[in-house]
């Protein structure tokens, strides 16, 4: 069986037993998880040790990435998902890591998505990049 229907059979065990965000939210995170650590400087790559994200760290990745791909429509993409808090990215990530699709260390805790920004907040925050003028703009 391939990876990605095993995910996607986790995933909707998980929505199965009662998880109310959508199945793109869960794929998005997981994305969103994997594009975060890639862009982490090459040193920090190199140690696992230190390739590991914090909570925060992860949640401004999944804002950068939703930004981007959403623009001004990305707070309403993650409500319609059922994702309005960065406790709510906290709790994706452990059903996965409960259904055996991510890994987390014994310290990583649920507390640690709680705090810093507020994620619609910063999802609606969305400001287009300017274009650049000529001399004769």
């Amino acid at each position: 069986m391939s990876h990605e229907i095993m995910f996607r059979d986790a995933i909707d065990e998980l929505r199965e037993r009662g998880s109310h965000f959508a199945r793109e939210a869960y794929v998005f995170v997981v994305a969103a998880l994997g594009e975060t650590v890639r862009a982490l400087p090459a040193d920090r790559l190199a140690d696992a040790e230190r390739r590991h994200l914090s909570g925060r760290e992860l949640t401004a990745g999944i804002v950068r990435i939703a930004r981007e791909e959403f623009g001004p429509l990305a707070s309403m993409v993650f409500r319609e998902w059922g994702v309005c808090s960065n406790e709510d990215v906290g709790t994706m990530v452990f059903q996965l890591v409960e259904a055996g699709q991510l890994s987390a260390r014994p310290e990583d805790t649920l507390a640690d998505f709680r705090g810093g920004p507020d994620l619609l907040t910063e999802l609606a925050a969305y400001h287009p990049p300017t274009p650049l003028r000529g001399r004769d703009a």
